[in-house]
């Protein structure tokens, strides 16, 4: 797989202490880097998939294009219309939220319903193995997350903005999208502290039943060993 971005900023780390200055400001760079171009090979029967970290309520947008490698040329031309991609968009609870086949270029869209982890996964329409040939596809994903992935230039157009009312509406979208991000950091702080409190837990119980089986053994050899003398008349 390569990557036309080279740089996946990732969140704060829990416990992480830092001004609030700082805080917001490594927030701006995150939201900013949300959502970036690739490009990857796949074969006839061959499925990627891709985790992306999504808050709740937050609507994603995927754009692909795919590409045949021709061996007379020995470079990737445009697929031909007949082949197409399934598009699978599995949430954090592993529902499937997008399942539908689309063409050989297209754009798919849903929305978050659940914070976490989302499962995004395409593979051709493997059914028809001669437009292949035996060889590979290429296929270039775009995914824009949150506020990238409203189209100002439409909005403008359509609801017929000035240039500060639209600057003030990206203003405001953008604060949204920043404050969803900062309750899905929360919330993985908080499932954080829930799993570090029940491994802690488990940890002490085991450690209480180890020394309970290592009394429990120690009394068992302790009358086995007097039973013993006892019937051997040594004590």
């Amino acid at each position: 797989m390569a990557a036309e971005r080279g740089v996946r900023v990732v969140g704060t780390p829990p416990g992480l202490l830092l001004g609030r200055g700082m805080r917001a400001f490594l927030l701006l760079l995150w939201f900013a880097a949300r959502g970036g171009a690739l490009y990857f090979h796949i074969g006839e029967t061959e499925k990627k998939c891709f985790i992306e970290e999504i808050p709740d309520e937050t609507m994603v947008i995927g754009n692909y294009r795919t590409q045949l490698y021709d061996k007379q040329r020995e470079e990737y031309q445009p697929a031909t219309p007949g082949l197409g991609m399934f598009v699978e968009v599995k949430d954090p609870e592993d529902k499937v939220i997008l399942a539908r086949q689309y063409g050989s270029e297209g754009r798919f869209t849903f929305t978050s319903h659940t914070p976490g982890e989302h499962q995004i996964c395409l593979h051709s329409n493997s059914t028809k193995f001669s437009l292949f040939a035996g060889g590979m596809l290429r296929v270039h994903l775009d995914i824009q997350v949150g506020e990238h992935a409203n189209d100002y230039a439409e909005i403008a157009a359509k609801d017929k903005l000035s240039e500060l009312q639209l600057r003030v509406r990206q203003l405001v979208e953008q604060v949204e999208q920043i404050q969803k991000e900062q309750n899905y950091q929360r919330w993985r702080e908080e499932r954080f502290r829930q799993t570090s409190e029940s491994t802690n837990q488990r940890v002490l119980w085991w450690s209480i039943l180890q020394t309970l089986i290592l009394v429990a053994i120690g009394v068992w050899q302790m009358r086995h060993l007097k039973s013993f003398f006892e019937a051997k008349k040594l004590v």
